[in-house]
Parts: structure tokens; C-alpha cells; sequence
């Protein structure tokens, strides 16, 4: 009997052992955190407070400067946790880069995750991909803190699921310039909330100058801006040849955003008259682009 009671103790202090030891090694693991961008409400949020506006046409966004910043804030607030990456999440038609896109996602320690981007420009499938990173990244240990920048209400089933496995989640905010930019069930789920000011955003948000055409100009006809499509298209084509257009062509009728965004530049440029909030033309700009680009095909 004693026997028994000696080999049982023994096992006991062989288990607290073994115990100790994991915890010592736990111990000295470094916590890891991520940041999770949810860039439509980025941009809507930081424009509206810095430039007045929530249309991202009308002011440029240091990407760059401002994901070294919250970087930098998050070594501050999770002094003893190394940084995984950061995730920036957009949409994008087909979900394909534009070039912005791609310029961020060459940057270090970001991973850029496109939604699709619909007639509307609505973002589609991003609160998905955040639930998505999130959870997994909590269900495999490989972070203990996720800094969540976003408002959305549908981002509460992410912040639950990475919950569930033990991840802390806090959520980053732009300060509004009046009311809330954040849903409320967004607020009560998640474990810690902060607010970025004006001054934090200030440095990397800049209004652009409004185009050099002169408000008295005339309005051109839908025919003038269809006729300047095609002729961009034909310069287009030119330039990059039939490859390209085999490329382009499965997206009709969408183009993708650089694509979009040169053509838009060059028709103003050639029309002398500004087609920003203008969707009736600018569908005339880019039927005039396809029709010539099709007939070629």
C-alpha cells in the first residue's frame, strides 16, 4: 500500500513538473497581435473628418505614412507583443488590383484581402474575409490581440469568433465630426474601444485641387463623350495591343480601376470639362470605349 501511495506521489510531482515547465515556456513566448483595416470605412471616416468629404476621388490618402503610424500606435499600446501583419481589406472590381492596391500590398508586413466591388461601388464579401482571417488566425493561436478598424455592424460575428478562441479584439476608430461612424453592437462586443483624432489622420489625408476647368464651361453631349471614348479606346488599343483587349474583354462592362481612372483623366483632359459626378456621361465615356474595343475584336 505504501508502495502504491510512494509511485503515485511520484507521478503527481513528475506531472507538476512537466506543468511547470510548459508554463515556463508559455511564459516565455512573446504575445503577437495583428491589425485588421477595413479600408471603405478608412477612407469614408478619415475623409469626412480631415477633407469634408467621404468620396475618395477628392483627396489623396498617404497609405504608406498612415500604416507606419497605426504600426507605430500599435508597439505603444501592445508594448510587450510583436506585430504578425497587417491586414488591409478593399474592394475592387473582379478583385483585381488597382494599382493603389498593389502599391500597398508591396509594402512590408501588409497583406491586402479585395472583396468585390459592385455598379455602385459598394464593397461586397469584405466583413467575410475579416470573420475569416480573424477566426482562424484566434483558432491557431497565432495572435492573442486583434486591432480591428472598422464600424460595420456585420464585423460583430468576427470579433464573436475570434472571442471564442481566446482572442482579445480591439476596436479602432476615426473620430466623427458629429454623431457615430461606429454601430453600437460593434462597441459592446468588443473588449477594448479607441478613437483616433484629428491630428492623428491630419498628416496623411490631403484635399486635391479642383480641376482646371472653368464651371461656366458647356456641358458636352453624351455623342461628344461616347466619340472621345473611342478615341481614347483606339489610342488604347494602340498602345497595348490585342493581348491586352483579350485580357479586358471578359470584365465588360466593368474596367478595371486603373483602367477606369486613366480613362476618366484623359476625357476630361481632352473635353476641357470635368466629368466628377457626372454618371450619365461617364457611362457614355466607357460605352464609347467598349463599342470601339469590341468592334476590333
Amino acid at each position: 500500500m505504501n508502495d502504491d501511495l510512494a509511485a503515485l506521489s511520484a507521478r503527481i510531482d513528475r506531472t507538476n513538473e512537466l506543468l511547470q515547465r510548459m508554463l515556463a515556456e508559455v511564459a516565455k513566448t512573446p504575445s503577437t497581435h495583428a491589425i485588421f483595416v477595413d479600408a471603405g470605412y478608412l477612407y469614408a471616416a478619415a475623409g469626412r473628418l480631415v477633407a469634408g468629404t467621404e468620396d475618395r476621388r477628392a483627396f489623396d490618402l498617404d497609405t504608406e505614412g498612415l500604416i507606419e503610424a497605426l504600426i507605430d500606435r500599435a508597439r505603444t499600446i501592445f508594448a510587450d507583443s510583436r506585430l504578425l501583419r497587417i491586414y488591409w481589406y478593399d474592394g475592387a472590381r473582379r478583385r483585381i488590383h488597382t494599382a493603389e492596391q498593389q502599391s500597398i500590398a508591396e509594402l512590408p508586413d501588409v497583406k491586402v484581402r479585395l472583396g468585390n466591388l459592385n455598379a455602385n461601388n459598394q464593397q461586397k464579401g469584405v466583413d467575410s474575409l475579416i470573420r475569416s482571417d480573424l477566426e482562424s488566425l484566434a483558432r491557431h493561436r497565432a495572435i492573442s490581440d486583434a486591432a480591428l478598424l472598422g464600424g460595420d455592424e456585420d464585423l460583430v460575428s468576427a470579433v464573436e469568433a475570434a472571442q471564442g478562441y481566446g482572442a482579445r479584439v480591439h476596436l479602432w476608430g476615426v473620430e466623427a465630426p458629429e454623431g457615430r461612424n461606429q454601430a453600437e453592437p460593434l462597441l459592446w462586443e468588443v473588449d477594448s474601444q479607441r478613437t483616433f483624432d484629428l491630428d492623428f489622420f491630419k498628416p496623411y489625408v490631403s484635399r486635391r485641387a479642383a480641376l482646371p476647368y472653368e464651371a461656366t464651361a458647356i456641358r458636352p453631349t453624351r455623342e461628344d463623350v461616347r466619340f472621345v471614348g473611342a478615341q481614347i479606346a483606339a489610342k488604347w488599343l494602340a498602345a497595348r495591343g490585342r493581348e491586352s483587349l483579350v485580357e479586358l474583354l471578359p470584365g465588360h462592362p466593368y474596367l478595371p480601376g486603373s483602367v477606369d481612372q486613366d480613362l476618366l483623366v484623359e476625357a476630361e483632359g481632352l473635353l476641357q470639362y470635368s466629368l466628377r459626378g457626372q454618371a450619365d456621361l461617364r457611362r457614355a465615356l466607357r460605352d464609347g470605349f467598349w463599342e470601339h474595343l469590341q468592334t476590333q475584336y
